[in-house]
This record gives structure tokens, C-alpha cells and sequence, in this order.
């Protein structure tokens, strides 16, 4: 395969650089002292000092015996000034021979420029990784969706901005743990290779471990090993975490999502509401300043209390569909054509896979501001408590924002009579087709019979809530290397 002009020259540099001995790849780093962004802070103090930067070389400015040039580092930009003078003929010449891309550490005298630029006089350099491959053209932005996302590391050394969701990303992460250590809760860690899957309605990923000649699972959920540690005794946990569910792909779902999962003895539902809206809120309040921000051009306020609303009641108001009358999938689908609801074709659907079409299409995009959507049905919650005033209703709920989904909650299921025959109607599901159907999980009841306390659990998915919080378009924007197609060939 031939090689690009521009890549063959900078692989001739560098092989004259190894035939010289100077091997960039062999640095073994670099004694910066200073950041972008230290440099700027501490400029006065520093004045007339001497300082090292490191940093990718951006632009550069000839001006005959001298060249002004841009480093970035992670935390900003830094200008250099390298003269003939300073430097003598050979160790200028190789700092005219660099390239934009190049990694390279350069000490010298801090001074301002007669603009008043903070600049480093460059009395010594050293290139520390030489870019064999040049810089995207459109250096100040990728528009490429397939090229940001396939190759990352282009998209956040062009849009530095890029880097700043992934901030906001770490610091929504920090705000969760800080609330709830400062709470009580301890963080925990469970398997992620399950010999059962279970906690959620999804299909598995499954894996082979040699030694034991076993098929394990990734998790989709951590819930039912967070659910035996209270039986244990712990009465407060929570555990951040991968989860990998073998679904489609698109703008609001990746096969492999960060989720976190809070479960806490002695409260319910209500419990997990106020919950959800004190985590939200710190969330908010770390990225923004405040419990306003704004999604897709509306101002949402995470301000406690959420609006409460049943799920039956939403459908019904938002259709005319009433699926608490409606016996099965084939007078679902008659009254779904009677009313041109248009939700695509039903043929193949059950009963609350329509209510759960229906939901999706007239009820969620009205959910902007802060909802929990709740009293779920038995059929889809097997893991859920019925409540006391209508056994046909879990006490369940999903917290919805900016017209998306952010997680699942409820008072959890502790009777192991119950859950047995829930578990058993998941197994009839599942014989009947349903791929996503729970399995029986022995163990769990096991566990669940030596007695758990009356508990509520929560799961909030961490890559959509960052989507919100950040006004990104898809999940891939907070997802540093999501899940693509193969290249095509």
C-alpha cells in the first residue's frame, strides 16, 4: 500500500533522527514544570523564571531567524519563541524540521511578548513523540460522526471542547458517589461475569470460562448481588459500573453502558423518589452551578418535588387507550388501528409491548421537565413490590427528563413465595418466545428466604443522564468509544 506523501516525509524525518541517534520514542518522559494553565495562573511570579512545558505542537509562525509557535496540553494553549540566536544553527534547524503534531518539551525564560502574550524563550527542546500522521485538515473541527467516534483521539485533539463533556461526565460521576457516601451508602463492587444474568428484562452476552468449562454472562444489572448483600446485614449500597445488554444500537442505547444502582433498607418507592431528585440535583448543581439547565432549547428545573404520574393514566390521557381494560395484545392492536395511532405494526407485539409503543410515542416526548412515571403493572415488573391499594400495580417508577428516560426504581420485591412465582411466569414468557424474559434464580430466592428487609433500589444510567445534563444530540457525544459497525470493506 503506498504511502501518503505527507506520512512518507515524516517517516524519512524520522529515520534520519534514529541514524543520528535521536530516537524520539526512546524519551522516557520530561521534567515539565509548569501547565498551560499553572503558567497563566502563577505568569507574574514567573516572569524572568525559567520553566518547562510539554505539549503537541498546534501552529507555528516563521519569521526568518525566528519561529513563534503554539504547544497545547490538556489544560491549554502555550506559546513558545524560538530563536537562531538562542538555540545556535543545529538545534534550530530541528526545530524548524518539527511538524504539527509533534510532542515536544521545551524549556527557557518566561517572558510577554510586546502584545503582552505569555510566552517561553526556548533555550532547549526536546521532541518526545514525533506524529507520523498529519493532523486532520479542518484542524478546528471534525464533522465526520463515523471519524469522531471511530477515532476519538482525533476528535478531542481538534475540538477541545469535546473534552469538556467528558468533565462534566467525571464530575457527575464524583457528585453521585460524594451524596451518597456522604449518606452512608457504601460503594460496593459485584461480578460482572454472572453464571445467571439477571436484575433487568434484556438478553445476555455470553462467554466461555475454559477452566471450568461454564458459560458465564456479562451482567445486565447488578441488582440481584446488591439485593443478597441486604440480606447480609449492609443496609446501604450502591456500585457505579458497566452493564452489557446484547440489544440494537442507535442514538439512545449502546450495548455496553455505565449504570448506577443504589438499593437502601427500611424505606420504599417514595424513599427512591426523594432520592432521585436529591441525586439529580447534586449532578445539576456540579456541572452547572444551579438546578437549571437547559436540553434542546428548553430550560429544565430539577428543583425537588418531581411531578408524579401513573403510567395507565398518561397512556389513556395521551391516547385514549385504557390498558387497564384491555384484556390482550389482539384488542390492544384493534384499538390501537381504531384510533390511527401511529406506533408502527403491532402484529408481533404483546400486550404491554403496545402499552409500552404507545407510551413511547404520545406520552414520553411531553416529559421535559422532571416526572417520575409510576404504579408500573405486575406483567412487566417481576422484581417489583405490589402495592397495598391495588395488587394488579408495583410500587415502580421511571424518572424521566428533558422527554428521556434516566433509570428505574422501586420497593423491592422481599416475599421469596412471590418471587418464586413471578420468576416461573418469566419462565412460561420465556418458552414462549419472549428472549428477554427473566430466568429462575435459585440462589436469589434462597437468599430472599432467610430473610431481606423491606428495601427500595434505584438504577440510573449514567451515559443518558450526561446526555441531558450536557445538551448533547445522542449518547455517543458522552461516550468515549461507543460501539460502531464494522468499517466496511
Amino acid at each position: 500500500m503506498e504511502i501518503p506523501d505527507q506520512e512518507r516525509v515524516r517517516r524519512e524525518k524520522l529515520e534520519r533522527l534514529r541514524a543520528a541517534g535521536r530516537d524520539p520514542f526512546l524519551q522516557h518522559g520530561y521534567p515539565r514544570t509548569h501547565s498551560a494553565r499553572e503558567l497563566e495562573k502563577h505568569a507574574e511570579a514567573l516572569l524572568g523564571q525559567q520553566a518547562a512545558v510539554c505539549g503537541r505542537l498546534q501552529a507555528r509562525r516563521g519569521h526568518g531567524k525566528a519561529i513563534f509557535a503554539d504547544l497545547v496540553d490538556e489544560s491549554g494553549r502555550i506559546q513558545v519563541y524560538a530563536r537562531l540566536d538562542d538555540l545556535g544553527e543545529e538545534q534550530f534547524a530541528a526545530f524548524d524540521d518539527l511538524d504539527l503534531g509533534d510532542i515536544i518539551g521545551a524549556r527557557g525564560e518566561v517572558f510577554r511578548t510586546r502584545t503582552g502574550e505569555l510566552t517561553v524563550r526556548v533555550s532547549e527542546f526536546a521532541l518526545l513523540a514525533k506524529a507520523l500522521r498529519p493532523l486532520p485538515e479542518k484542524f478546528h473541527g471534525l464533522h465526520d460522526p463515523e471519524i469522531r467516534y471511530r477515532q476519538r483521539y482525533l476528535d478531542l485533539i481538534a475540538q477541545p471542547q469535546v473534552r469538556e463533556v467528558f468533565r462534566a461526565r467525571a464530575a457527575l460521576i464524583q457528585a453521585f458517589r460524594s451524596y451518597l457516601c456522604e449518606r452512608g451508602f457504601l460503594e460496593v463492587e459485584t461480578p460482572i461475569l454472572q453464571p445467571l444474568y439477571g436484575g433487568a428484562a434484556a438478553r445476555p452476552f455470553t462467554t466461555h470460562h475454559n477452566a471450568l468449562d461454564m458459560n458465564l454472562y456479562l451482567r445486565i444489572a447488578p441488582e440481584l448481588y446488591l439485593k443478597r448483600l441486604l440480606v447480609g446485614g449492609f443496609e446501604r449500597v450502591f456500585e457505579i459500573g458497566r452493564m452489557f445488554r446484547n440489544e440494537g444500537i442507535d442514538t439512545r442505547h449502546n450495548p455496553e453502558f455505565t449504570m448506577i444502582e443504589v438499593y437502601q433498607a427500611y424505606t420504599d418507592a417514595n424513599g427512591m423518589m426523594e432520592l432521585v431528585e436529591g441525586l439529580v440535583g447534586a449532578a445539576c448543581q456540579a456541572l452547572h452551578g444551579s438546578l437549571k439547565f437547559t436540553y434542546r432549547g428548553n430550560q429544565i428545573d430539577v428543583t425537588p418535588p418531581w411531578r408524579r404520574v401513573p403510567l395507565l393514566e398518561a397512556i389513556r390521557a395521551a391516547s385514549g387507550l385504557d390498558f387497564a381494560t384491555i384484556p390482550d395484545a389482539a384488542t390492544a392492536r384493534q384499538a390501537v388501528a381504531e384510533r390511527n395511532l401511529d406506533i408502527g405494526n403491532t402484529a408481533a407485539l404483546g400486550l404491554w409491548e403496545i402499552a409500552d409503543k404507545v407510551f413511547d410515542r404520545y406520552v414520553q416526548p411531553a416529559l421535559v421537565q422532571p416526572t417520575f412515571v409510576t404504579d408500573y403493572p405486575v406483567a412487566i415488573s417481576p422484581l417489583a413490590k405490589r402495592k397495598p391499594d391495588n395488587p394488579e400495580l408495583t410500587a415502580r417508577f421511571e424518572p424521566f427528563l428533558g422527554g428521556e428516560e434516566i433509570g428505574n426504581a422501586f420497593s423491592e420485591l422481599n416475599d421469596p413465595d412471590e418471587q418464586r412465582a413471578r420468576f416461573e411466569q418469566q419462565v412460561r414468557a420465556r418458552q414462549e418466545g419472549d428472549l428477554e424474559a427473566h430466568p429462575m434464580d435459585e440462589d436469589y430466592i434462597t437468599a430472599l428466604e432467610y430473610g431481606m428487609p423491606p428495601a427500595g433500589g434505584l438504577g440510573l444510567g449514567i451515559d443518558r443522564l450526561t446526555m441531558v445534563l450536557t445538551d448533547q444530540p445522542n449518547l455517543r457525544e458522552v461516550i468515549l468509544f461507543p460501539l460502531l459497525r464494522p468499517l466496511s470493506e
